[in-house]
């Protein structure tokens, strides 16, 4: 069964969060492949965690894996390979995980590496209960699905950074207007130029160790007994 891009694109434009877009995901690989459980693992700074997960065999597998810093999952998000078990009761890796899995029904595993490369790393897991549970269909629309998730977070990171770089500029303007304010001031009592204004209120932030927008607030404050004042700048579009 080939992945709908078109079904993906849609449901990216209609959920109001990566959140909601991951469990719709999950929802659908739950829906269409013949598996117990889906979930997405999410690991930043070392603290993997399941961020959305379908059908009730993901969480209890997952948080072993994370108990013991180790299994499929883990290891699919962090060295970015596809980790594939075939059998559980034929795994050696991973300490106790395998006899666990076993032990709640779940014979073999898909964990698909997600956001492999970004600040983020995580994997897109399946557990199915017979072994041998995934055919070259299921994989076909798996990876896929995994890729789709992917372009999700990596486009959420950018779209994060991108604000964050929007309100560091905002401060910045809004620096500006201070600075701006206390420059014009000091051109008028010392009848001199903008840069010589500019060094004389930069010398004394160095001597005093202070921030130059807080040397000039305090400046402005001062002289007309009221802060600056700093005009509201127009919301991101």
């Amino acid at each position: 069964m080939a992945w709908d891009s078109a079904s993906v694109m849609q449901w990216l434009l209609e959920m109001q969060s990566l959140e909601g877009f991951l469990q719709t995901l999950a929802d659908a690989a739950l829906k269409r492949t013949v598996v117990e459980g889906v979930g997405v693992t999410i690991e930043r700074d070392h603290r993997p965690l399941t961020v959305v997960s379908a059908g009730p065999a993901a969480p209890p597998l997952d948080e072993k894996q994370y108990g013991q810093d180790d299994g499929p999952c883990l290891q699919a998000g962090r060295t970015g390979q596809e980790i594939l078990v075939e059998d559980m009761l034929e795994e050696s890796r991973w300490g106790e995980y395998p006899a666990f899995a076993a032990a709640c029904g779940i014979r073999s595993s898909l964990s698909l590496p997600i956001a492999d490369g970004t600040e983020t790393v995580g994997a897109l897991n399946l557990y199915a209960g017979p072994p041998n549970g995934f055919d070259p269909a299921d994989l076909t629309l798996l990876r896929s699905l995994a890729a789709q998730a992917t372009g999700a977070i990596v486009l959420a990171e950018r779209l994060a950074q991108t604000r964050e770089f929007a309100e560091q500029m905002r401060t910045a303007m809004q620096s500006r207007t201070v600075i701006d304010q206390a420059l014009g001031m000091v051109m008028l009592q010392r009848r001199c130029s903008a840069d010589v204004a500019f060094g004389i209120l930069r010398s004394a932030s160095q001597h005093r160790n202070i921030k130059l927008r807080d040397l000039c607030a305090q400046m402005i404050t001062s002289l007309t007994g009221h802060p600056p004042v700093i005009p509201e700048l127009p919301d991101r579009p």
